[in-house]
């Protein structure tokens, strides 16, 4: 950890104590370079991956997780777990001596128990619960998974037994339960702060049961965790983790060239090889199932227009893309889901590009001479896009050979998605990195009805037969007749085209040759739990 950056959270920390050398901190510290700030700390209230990166994974756990390779599910809070009732009842037996982190704002009196079950899904299952409107209460992937009519009630048998009761069977039930959504909070904590009239911290001093416990957050600057002692999985090497929150790309990677930074964000493509070469970084690599699309607002004419969509469609130079944009390091999309899903077609038909199509259908739809319309693109890279700016602009010139011109849109990430959760923008350039195995994650969550009123559908398409065909999907137990609908499913949204997929991005992160441990999980996060720094290596 740099002596710059030491300096700054201890500065504003009572209790810091003397400022420790470099030589004595860079045995067990680590600082990542995170591209943004998260919009609370709580990814149950927020989809944003920036969210999910600097939360889930180091704060809190879930009652079940992923393996390694993310095929099948493994104990988290919950040891075991059993199938009732013909699937419609789930139970979960919990791990006894599981502690909350105990901090200077919260000094837990007993370890985690089924009471934080039915609080942490309580508080957005129930409208009435006190903590639902707490910080917003939008509760997007709750919302757009389905999972809020899917869970008729959660029964406590005992201290260390909870059931979950459902209003249907339901095949991608566990898959939701292990998304980095799906977190434990502390009930108690949250009657504390009740008790002290500021339930707003619950999501703002959070306090969880993962490795890492919260110290202090600057907005645009820094975020500073610490080693959770007691964690029930064993204390992380790493005492100390920093955030330092640096949205520009290219000061990332000068922080990281210069040893300012052990781990960054998204990596610039363009540069990969430049950083192969340096013996002092490693650079992974892994398929990440993951897609970047174009969104058009279904509620704004002339988008309402499934010819006009289609001829934008056409209108795009993809495959230039792939290469100007990804550099080479993407695959080509066909269809919504990703190659990685078991579900893929691939035989799906998209749209090539063929701009003399594009003037046709802009014809048939009564714009014969275009018109004029805005992208929205953001300004930070994702997994899935990393110059959606770039894009726009080679989007801007291919439109502008049919007719239409194209103006670009951006904000600050934050500002950029509430007010595309507003409606406002005419199309969009983003994506979406899949929060589990389960193909439903990348059809309900991006264009179900109930995705579109929980502000997560950004194309605002609302197509009921579309929302039955799922319905119908996740009641099916045969994973070939499912694999079946989903195509038929997928043949269909992208004939009305509500969004145009471009690309699935293989997904980078870089790190000082002296760190190991950083895990990239399939569906999205970062997780520094098992992160170490090693002293035989030189800087």
């Amino acid at each position: 950890m740099t002596r710059w950056l030491l300096a700054a959270v201890c500065l504003s920390l009572a209790g810091c104590g003397p400022l420790k050398t470099h030589e004595q901190i860079i045995h067990d510290g680590l600082v990542y370079c995170s591209e943004g700030n998260p919009e609370s700390f709580n990814p149950q209230l927020d989809t944003s991956g920036t969210t999910v990166d600097a939360t889930s994974a180091q704060l809190y756990n879930r009652l079940i997780d992923y393996d390694a390779e993310q095929q099948i599910f493994v104990p988290g809070l919950a040891h075991r777990w059993e199938t009732l009732d013909q699937g419609q009842r789930y139970r979960f037996h919990l791990r006894q001596q599981v502690n909350f982190h105990h901090t200077p704002w919260f000094s837990p009196t007993r370890p985690f128990q089924a009471e934080d079950v039915l609080f942490s899904f309580q508080r957005w299952l129930d409208p009435q619960h006190p903590y639902h409107t707490i910080n917003g209460g939008q509760y997007p992937f709750f919302r757009a998974s389905g999972l809020m009519q899917l869970i008729a009630r959660i029964e406590i048998i005992d201290p260390w037994t909870v059931d979950f009761v459902l209003t249907r069977i339901d095949s991608s039930f566990l898959a939701n339960l292990a998304t980095d959504f799906a977190v434990i909070l502390s009930a108690e904590y949250a009657q504390q702060l009740t008790e002290q009239g500021t339930p707003e911290l619950l999501d703002r001093q959070p306090v969880g049961t993962g490795p890492f416990q919260f110290i202090e957050f600057r907005k645009d600057s820094f975020i500073r965790y610490a080693a959770n002692p007691s964690y029930w999985q064993g204390k992380p090497a790493v005492n100390h983790l920093v955030y330092a929150i640096t949205p520009n790309a290219n000061k990332r990677m000068l922080k990281l060239l210069t040893g300012e930074c052990d781990v960054i964000a998204y990596p610039l493509v363009q540069e990969l090889e430049q950083l192969d070469d340096n013996t002092t970084i490693k650079v992974t690599r892994s398929a990440s199932p993951n897609r970047a699309f174009w969104a058009f607002n279904t509620a704004r004419p002339p988008f309402d227009q499934t010819l006009v969509r289609q001829a934008l469609a056409h209108a795009i130079n993809r495959p230039a893309m792939i290469q100007t944009i990804y550099h080479g390091q993407a695959q080509l999309a066909a269809g919504i889901l990703p190659s990685t899903s078991w579900a893929y077609q691939a035989n799906a038909t998209g749209y090539p590009y063929d701009p003399q199509r594009a003037k046709e259908l802009l014809k048939q739809a009564g714009f014969p001479n275009g018109f004029t319309m805005s992208i929205w693109a953001p300004a930070i890279q994702r997994v899935y896009n990393p110059n959606a700016l770039r894009m726009a602009e080679l989007m801007q010139a291919d439109l502008a050979q049919v007719g239409i011109e194209a103006q670009i849109i951006s904000y600050e990430w934050n500002t950029f998605r509430q007010r595309m959760a507003r409606g406002e923008h005419d199309t969009a350039l983003i994506g979406w990195v899949a929060d589990n195995a389960d193909p439903d994650n990348f059809l309900r969550p991006l264009l179900s009805c109930e995705a579109v009123r929980s502000g997560a559908n950004r194309t605002n398409w609302c197509d009921p037969d579309f929302d039955q065909q799922l319905l119908a999907a996740i009641q099916l137990t045969d994973k070939e007749q499912r694999q079946q609908l989903y195509q038929r499913i997928e043949t269909h949204v992208m004939h009305q085209v509500p969004l145009l997929p471009i690309a699935s991005s293989l997904r980078f992160e870089a790190h000082r040759q002296n760190i190991t441990g950083v895990e990239l999980p399939p569906y999205g996060g970062i997780r520094f739990g098992n992160a170490r720094r090693l002293t035989h290596v030189p800087l």
